[in-house]
């Protein structure tokens, strides 16, 4: 099973690392050669996102089983079930692309793990929000955590690549999985597309 994951560059980088570890973990010999496709900036819109699906799923030796989308849904969509739907039109009718997405930015699936954010950034401070998935407003968690590390005693901004990675280093992914319903929509996808009988609740 190969599957070809979209996603902004940074998101790769923070994430790739602690996804490998939690998928191989529940799919024991069963493990997808997971791709990902980076898109600077975002992912493609529109006829670029059908042609970029059509490609990966229909031409070349290493053509992928499953395409999936993944797109933060701030700033340029009102919500997720938005976001899903305007990019499922755009591909059209293709079984074998699964849009989704991290509400509001991928910086939300950071906040269950917050004793090791306020560790990083050396700030003793409330969390955002009950619910990780709804912390928006207009001030998105990729916002608020530059502010946090900014007024902490850190002493630096907030780096995605570098401060994701080791606020998901070693941890467990189930943790945002079941504070994060996106999120676990997302590895649900994964599962169901190489075990049937691995999904998560």
């Amino acid at each position: 099973m190969r599957i070809t994951i979209l996603c902004e560059g940074k998101t790769e980088k923070a994430f790739k690392p602690c996804l490998l570890a939690f998928l191989r973990a529940q799919l024991d010999g069963k493990m997808p050669k997971l791709v990902f496709d980076i898109h600077n900036g975002a992912i493609p819109t529109e006829k670029n996102l059908q042609r970029t699906v059509s490609n990966l799923l229909d031409t070349g030796a290493k053509r992928s089983d499953a395409v999936i989308a993944l797109t933060d849904v701030y700033p340029e969509f009102k919500d997720a079930k938005t976001a899903k739907e305007q990019m499922q039109q755009w591909v059209g009718k293709e079984t074998r692309f699964y849009p989704h997405v991290a509400l509001y930015d991928f910086e939300a699936w950071l906040l269950p793990y917050w004793s090791d954010i306020k560790d990083l950034a050396k700030k003793n401070s409330s969390p955002f929000g009950a619910h990780p998935e709804g912390v928006n407003h207009g001030n998105p968690p990729a916002h608020r955590l530059k502010r946090m590390f900014e007024a902490g005693r850190c002493r630096d901004s907030y780096n995605k690549p570098r401060d994701a990675g080791r606020i998901l280093k070693g941890k467990d992914l189930l943790v945002s999985i079941n504070a994060c319903p996106e999120l676990k929509a997302f590895i649900n996808t994964i599962l169901r597309l190489c075990d049937k009988t691995k999904i998560i609740a």
